[in-house]
């Protein structure tokens, strides 16, 4: 196969049905995603059939248990994918929104409205998953894509590639609004994201080495965060029963996620109140705990070194620190978060607003999981990603991240002098 005239083509095909989109009815564009929500439930077993090889070969070439789990599928997680579709068909379509109309002492009437960014690449490993959630996304804010999953993913996303394509015929779509790249071949991500006559934005989704390649090497613009350094600070006015249940949640509830905990905060205050009781909930779940040197005082655990306060682990391994208090929590996030989402439990609201104020992350939390911070949970049906950069798109990216506004100005035969 020649890899660049490949991509060449899914670059034409894909700018041409860009235009086709953002044309699209709110109502063509929701039936569209309902008749992918049928189709995927229709070929359910095919799609869990064509994961099980994926499954099987992960295993023989050695994934670790966290690469395995996010690429595992299984009727819950297609019902989610399914519930998905759903949900961002009932959201309300933000294309042709007009915002902020103002008249001018000209005559002229501004305003913004609001577009399609255009052809969006999306680039990940190991979820499926993720092919259903940035299809139905771009569908819905009226642009085309171009999705390049992880090769251990392969046969998983072209039967979900499958679905894609008679939802999108059947509703009278061109199958070019989404297309998923049949190759293996790492040479199409260079391609991908150099093409700026045809390729938008891209986003990366995956581990950080994939995003930080993707950012060094692109020509195009990037949504990106790196990685999910993700703390809970416990703080010594925190209700302790709460305290337990959200640091043990944001942790165990799933492992290979960027908003599970890596780094547990523990106010000194309050430290062997809580310490003890969690260590004993985590071993049981099979969690090795890694502490400071206070903490290994209080509770039995490996001693944590400087590498563990800045690794996203996306396993069953937790850094824990006990602190002064919430000047030294802040300060250690400052430090070594990666600015995706942090927590803080706490009776003291003042102490709450403080932290939410200056913790710089794209999500701050209080009294609640760090699990919450993703689109679906967020209200925004499924998201695209997670940002952590300060322009365009912050936080969980759904259908608004997708788009932009233009000027609109309407004139009464107006020229300037």
């Amino acid at each position: 196969m020649d890899i660049k005239s490949y991509m060449q083509q899914l670059g034409q095909q894909a700018r041409a049905a860009s235009r086709v989109i953002a044309a699209t009815s709110t109502e063509n564009k929701n039936s569209a995603l309902l008749a992918i929500a049928d189709s995927l439930n229709h070929n359910r077993q095919q799609v869990l059939a064509a994961n099980a090889v994926d499954l099987k070969n992960g295993r023989e070439n050695g994934l670790d248990s966290a690469l395995l789990d996010r690429l595992e599928l299984n009727d819950a997680r297609i019902d989610a994918m399914i519930e998905g579709l759903q949900q961002v068909a009932a959201l309300p379509d933000p294309i042709g929104e007009i915002t902020d109309l103002t008249q001018r002492p000209s005559g002229i009437e501004l305003g913004k409205m609001r577009v399609p960014l255009g052809v969006v690449g999306i680039i990940y490993e190991s979820r499926p998953n993720v092919t259903i959630d940035a299809a139905s996304l771009c569908l819905k804010s009226g642009n085309a894509t171009i999705l390049r999953g992880g090769s251990e993913a392969i046969q998983s996303n072209q039967a979900i590639a499958d679905c894609i394509k008679q939802g999108l015929s059947a509703s009278g779509l061109p199958e070019s609004v989404v297309q998923v790249i049949d190759t293996t071949d790492r040479a199409a991500v260079g391609e991908l994201i150099t093409m700026s006559d045809y390729v938008d934005v891209i986003i990366p989704r995956g581990g950080k080495g994939l995003i930080e390649r993707i950012s060094n090497n692109a020509r195009v613009p990037v949504i990106k965060h790196l990685d999910g350094i993700c703390h809970v600070y416990i703080d010594d006015k925190a209700d302790l029963e709460m305290a337990f249940n959200i640091a043990f949640n944001a942790k165990t509830h799933r492992y290979g996620v960027c908003n599970a905990m890596e780094t547990l905060l523990v106010a000194e205050g309050v430290a062997t109140d809580i310490l003890p009781r969690l260590a004993k909930a985590y071993e049981a779940e099979g969690v090795e705990l890694r502490g400071c040197e206070k903490t290994r005082g209080i509770i039995d655990c490996v001693a944590a070194t400087e590498e563990d306060w800045g690794t996203e682990y996306l396993a069953p391994i937790l850094s824990i620190k006990v602190v002064a208090g919430m000047d030294e929590a802040m300060e250690h996030i400052a430090h070594y978060s990666s600015q995706h989402t942090e927590a803080i439990v706490t009776r003291d609201n003042d102490r709450a607003r403080r932290f939410m104020a200056e913790v710089d992350s794209s999500s701050v939390i209080h009294n609640a999981s760090t699990r919450f911070a993703d689109g679906f949970e967020y209200g925004l049906g499924a998201e695209i990603g997670i940002s952590t950069d300060k322009i365009h798109a912050r936080g969980p990216v759904g259908l608004e991240g997708l788009t932009s506004q233009k000027w609109i100005v309407y004139g009464h035969g107006e020229i300037r002098q």
